[in-house]
């Protein structure tokens, strides 16, 4: 296996053949985690922190059940109850944290480029769980394994990215992954939930999601991210899944074997109709969540022999 990286701090850095690595070796872990014994010994003896200074549910405890599933040490600490509320400069936490010699930082932070400045401070292995509007290599990883198994390849898909594309991290991961594999991707979305320059991303952008989803290979939505939003980006809930919502008859215009994705948490009726989100036959949501867990072990298996075979120390 090949893979270069010291830490996974977004997809931009990654060859195509270190995604491919990555991918190859989660598809291991999904056969492991069928089993009925779902425990390897990869990370016997690290130490793994999980720093969440954005509230989680499903990145947080995969990356919880992952790192013990490869025998890791785990501490998950409470980031809202921590001393960067009293003050503390993420530079001073990253510090603190070095002094305790951990082997695997993950972390998620609201400040794009944050993971990035810890990195830089610290002796063990990081990986970005998100951050800001930058990325969320972790995501695209797990979405990239997904659209594989589903579809029996990673390249010349047609793939239709909708919603809210401006403040997706997941999206522009997803966007830099999908175009290093040689996939077209088509970003569907009103105006004002677009990136000023996205089409130097090599995208073809749509504003009118009949017209993108036609003979596209995967349909993957995204959330509305109004924690996001300063302003009225959109006239109403009911507006928005009436132009930019998947239904039924949406996804009719799709390729029939078309894939619908959704990275979650989900809002029913704005984003996505309820019902197509629960069909079995077209949505691989909850395989998702499920490659979810096979792609951290993989990432956190992969740096941590990259730890192993080269230890560096970062001069602080």
């Amino acid at each position: 296996m090949r893979f270069d990286q010291r830490h996974l701090l977004g997809i931009e850095p990654l060859r195509p053949d270190e995604i491919t690595t990555l991918l190859d070796l989660s598809d291991r872990y999904v056969t492991l985690n069928k089993r009925r014994d779902k425990h390897a010994s990869v990370l016997s003896g690290l130490t793994q922190i999980n720093m969440f200074f954005e509230n989680s549910t499903r990145t947080q405890a995969s990356f919880e059940i992952a790192g013990k599933r490869l025998g890791a040490d785990v501490m998950n600490m409470a980031m809202q109850a921590s001393s960067i509320k009293k003050g503390e400069t993420l530079i001073d936490t990253a510090l603190t944290l070095n002094a305790m010699h951990p082997d695997l930082l993950v972390v998620r932070h609201p400040q794009s480029g944050a993971v990035d400045l810890l990195a830089q401070k610290v002796n063990c292995a990081v990986i970005n769980a998100g951050d800001g509007r930058h990325e969320h290599p972790t995501q695209a990883l797990l979405d990239a394994l997904t659209i594989r198994r589903a579809k029996g390849r990673l390249h010349r898909l047609k793939i239709a990215i909708c919603g809210d594309i401006a403040h997706s991290r997941v999206a522009r991961s997803n966007i830099l992954l999908l175009g290093k594999m040689e996939n077209r991707v088509r970003l569907i979305g009103p105006p004002t939930l677009m990136p000023s320059q996205i089409a130097d991303f090599g995208v073809e952008v749509f504003h009118d999601m009949e017209q993108g989803l036609r003979d596209a290979d995967v349909v993957m939505m995204l959330r509305l991210q109004r924690e996001r939003m300063d302003g009225g980006f959109i006239p109403s809930e009911r507006e928005y899944f009436h132009r930019y919502g998947l239904n039924a008859k949406k996804l009719a215009l799709a390729h029939p074997d078309a894939i619908v994705m959704h990275p979650g948490p989900m809002n029913r009726g704005v984003e996505i109709d309820g019902t197509l989100a629960d069909d079995i036959n077209r949505s691989v949501i909850q395989e998702q969540v499920e490659m979810g867990v096979a792609v951290r072990m993989a990432a956190m298996d992969i740096l941590a022999r990259n730890l192993r075979a080269s230890p560096k120390e970062v001069m602080v």
